[in-house]
């Protein structure tokens, strides 16, 4: 199931932001350790449709992103959310290489080793690569920066940080059986770790982000997502709100950009296509979890959004989680 919430009662209020930080999932990935040596560069090539994570577990580097620089230390992360391409460099303007030409070691299917650089001073930096698992999650990511850098520090949240990092230092280091496990579960608590504690401190004013943080309009988003099932109409979810009917249809419009039944419809579908492929459920059955009544309405309303029927989307072979060198010619 997408969204496992559906099936029990839940307290609507409890966290306005942890829907959207629900909809963070990972569905492939490849995680790498690696071994810099300065003077070192790496080139990082364009990979849409994925969250891109280095972590500096000793040493010190440069990331470059466009026309920022950001200074990575020891304990020192960033989340890039757009796989846009990007350096890393011990030093400012040295010489990069492309990293697809850079040798490594496989490990196993998504886990490799890669040693790089001059034999200078030492930077052992951890890399993840996760595809996000869209369409689900399209609305956060297009709200967040092209990069989150988290620097090492303390209070509660970057206590926690550190400790997570601390525990991949450890299994990069290690030859144990499941070091690959290990990683990739931890390189995914590091990633929602540094996007939760981004919209803790953001401030949004306009919005799908701060349509959530809304007393009353993120009670009806929360209300929508959990039960996409109900017989939902603008009056039932402005009585949720707490509003009228027209304020709450303003305010909604407002904040989302567009109104609250089309809003609705699109989650409904696109969590049908998130289903379609990830599980075997008959076609039916998904058409009634997200809201239909009828079959063929479902799948009438599905194409016009998808510009395919639902069957296609099922008989297509889904993703894998990536093989080798994601994202490597060939």
């Amino acid at each position: 199931m997408v969204n496992p919430r559906t099936s029990g009662a839940r307290d609507d209020d409890a966290d306005e932001l942890g829907d959207g930080l629900h909809l963070l999932r990972f569905t492939g990935a490849l995680y790498c350790r690696a071994e810099l040596t300065a003077p070192w560069g790496v080139e990082f090539p364009r990979l849409d449709g994925y969250m891109t994570l280095p972590v500096v577990l000793a040493g010190r580097c440069v990331l470059e992103v466009g026309d920022e620089r950001y200074p990575l230390e020891e304990g020192g992360a960033a989340l890039i959310t757009r796989g846009v391409p990007h350096l890393m460099r011990s030093g400012p303007d040295v010489a990069t290489t492309p990293l697809f030409d850079i040798p490594a070691i496989r490990l196993g299917d998504t886990y490799e080793h890669m040693r790089h650089g001059g034999g200078g001073e030492r930077t052992l930096v951890a890399y993840a690569a996760m595809r996000v698992d869209a369409p689900l999650t399209a609305r956060l990511v297009a709200e967040l920066p092209d990069v989150i850098r988290v620097g090492p520090g303390g209070g509660d949240e970057l206590g926690a940080f550190t400790t997570v990092l601390r525990l991949l230092a450890r299994e990069a280091e290690s030859t144990e059986p499941g070091a690959e496990a290990v990683m990739s579960r931890l390189a995914d608590v590091l990633a929602i770790q540094v996007v939760r504690r981004w919209l803790r401190d953001a401030e949004v004013q306009a919005g799908w982000l701060a349509a959530l943080r809304d007393p009353h309009v993120g009670r009806a988003i929360r209300r929508m997502h959990a039960r996409p099932d109900e017989d939902w109409t603008l009056v039932r979810l402005a009585r949720v709100a707490n509003l009228s009917r027209s304020a709450f249809a303003e305010r909604f419009a407002a904040l989302v950009g567009e109104p609250p039944m089309r809003y609705l419809a699109a989650w409904r579908l696109d969590q049908a296509r998130v289903e379609l492929t990830r599980t075997t459920d008959p076609i039916a059955a998904i058409s009634a979890r997200v809201g239909y009544t009828s079959e063929s309405a479902f799948s009438r309303a599905f194409t016009r959004r998808h510009g395919v029927p639902p069957g296609a989307v099922r008989r297509a072979a889904p993703p894998s989680a990536a093989v080798g060198r994601v994202g490597a010619p060939g």
